[in-house]
């Protein structure tokens, strides 16, 4: 047997299809969890600092940017074409997100390097690489 199911689709699709949908549905959990107060009040100030100070525009893009990851993972696992424009999508609000975050992260509060690298960087490369695999399986003809 090789390492393929019935479908002809590689075992590691899924694995990686599914992977991303818990990153994403990670990610809503954290955007509802910044909309209350409660859970808001617990973070550490500079946390704080960026969710309170997040205009609506940033907090529609974080919006589009976890949903819609979690939308085009789930797309992606149904094996569905549009999930690789979803995921642009996705990536256009993490990009929309950043955009306040770097400007709170810059500022006078100090952040570690792995709060750095957690909040800005792995969004990115994680959006960048959903379109890309998202593609690369258009491509293989694993998703229609």
């Amino acid at each position: 047997m090789d390492n393929k199911t019935a479908s002809g689709v590689h075992w590691s699709f899924w694995a990686i299809a599914v992977v991303a949908l818990v990153w994403n549905v990670m990610g809503s959990i954290n955007f509802f969890m910044q909309m209350s107060a409660d859970a808001v009040a617990s973070f550490p100030e500079s946390h704080r600092a960026i969710i309170e100070s997040r205009p609506l525009w940033a907090t529609g893009g974080f919006a589009v940017a976890v949903f819609g990851g979690a939308l085009g993972s789930l797309l992606l696992l149904l094996r569905k074409s549009a999930a690789y424009y979803v995921f642009i999508a996705s990536l256009l609000g993490v990009i929309v997100t950043m955009a306040h975050a770097i400007g709170i992260a810059t500022s006078t509060f100090s952040f570690s390097a792995f709060e750095l690298v957690m909040m800005i960087i792995m969004p990115l490369v994680v959006a960048a690489l959903l379109i890309g695999y998202s593609k690369w399986g258009i491509r293989k003809g694993w998703v229609n």
